[in-house]
């Protein structure tokens, strides 16, 4: 059996930065809106079966609730917490029930908690998030049809999509997370509202890729030197602050959109290419460590933070790649 699997975050678009800078709200209505436009286009590939997560506001149960679909919507029979577990327990059974494709609505932060529970399945990720490099601004109807098409095997997936970086972060040589698009050591003591928007309190900063075109950590990094998926490599910077006993003189001024609607001066005191498959031991100090954008756990000055990029994360596919592959071959045509 062919099945797609859905995961749909309520929480994606509504936390702080909505407060101090100008980032978009996307409603629930808006999101059923998408998800339903999803499985019209997972329904038009023939796929019968669709796989999806609880959630707080019933997004999946409310978009299938349309006399124009016919698909078998099955929901997770597991506990909701309405934490970020609850989506990294959702992808690990979708993986164990074999899951041909994931369609999934977040931020960063989001598919990172899918990363945590399977990196095996593949994602087409849509942005209802905040600062998003991960996922894409992708219309649902069609990222319903690639991964339609990807589930059923119509399409070779090293054609269309690419496995993702991931930067590991062990503690004391134990593991302790992982993030799919940046990791920021932060001097605040406390994880509070979890989201990252006071660049002040951030110490450095690595990233798997740094784009051009993105809001945030990964447009500072872009600044420096631009660094896609696909490219071998990472990236690191330190921030330099006017009340930083450290700050160097000769520090580089970038000007970078830190947030939607916020353009600001950045100081880098330096910044290096890092390698992949490399460990990266860290000085011993307090840090909050945030991960894709949320603030995740704190660390004392006795434990050790090592930090490896690797190519290990899940395949994301390109819908624009998988549409034209299907319409090379024929798939698409009556």
């Amino acid at each position: 059996m062919y099945s797609v699997g859905i995961i749909a975050n309520p929480a994606a678009s509504k936390d702080i930065r909505r407060l101090v800078s100008q980032g978009r709200v996307i409603p629930d209505w808006e999101k059923v809106n998408i998800v339903r436009r999803a499985l019209l286009g997972i329904q038009s590939t023939g796929i019968s079966d669709v796989v999806v997560m609880p959630d707080s506001a019933g997004l999946c149960i409310r978009a299938s609730d349309d006399p124009q679909i016919n698909l078998r919507i099955h929901t997770l029979d597991m506990p909701s917490y309405y934490v970020e577990g609850d989506t990294t327990r959702a992808a690990e059974i979708m993986q164990s029930q074999e899951v041909g494709c994931l369609v999934t609505l977040g931020g960063d932060g989001t598919n990172r908690a899918v990363a945590k529970g399977s990196c095996t399945i593949p994602i087409v990720p849509i942005s209802t998030g905040t600062n998003n490099v991960f996922p894409s601004m992708i219309e649902g109807t069609l990222a319903g049809i690639a991964a339609g098409l990807v589930s059923a095997g119509q399409v070779c997936l090293s054609d269309i999509s690419t496995i993702s970086k991931a930067i590991h972060i062990d503690v004391d040589g134990f593991p302790k997370d992982i993030s799919l698009i940046d990791v920021a050591l932060s001097r605040e003591r406390f994880i509070g509202t979890k989201a990252i928007w006071d660049l002040s309190t951030l110490y450095e900063v690595f990233l798997t890729r740094s784009e051009p075109c993105s809001i945030g950590l990964s447009s500072i990094g872009a600044r420096l030197r631009p660094i896609s998926n696909d490219d071998e490599k990472g990236l690191r910077y330190v921030l330099s602050h006017e009340n930083n006993l450290e700050v160097i003189t000769n520090d580089l001024k970038i000007k970078a959109p830190i947030a939607p609607g916020m353009v600001s001066d950045v100081y880098i005191s330096n910044w290096e290419i890092i390698p992949m498959d490399q460990p990266i031991d860290l000085p011993k100090k307090y840090y909050t460590v945030a991960l894709d954008g949320e603030r995740s756990f704190s660390v004392s000055e006795s434990e050790k933070i090592t930090i490896c990029l690797r190519r290990d994360g899940p395949p994301i596919v390109n819908v624009e790649s998988v549409l034209k592959k299907a319409c090379e071959m024929g798939i698409l045509a009556v």
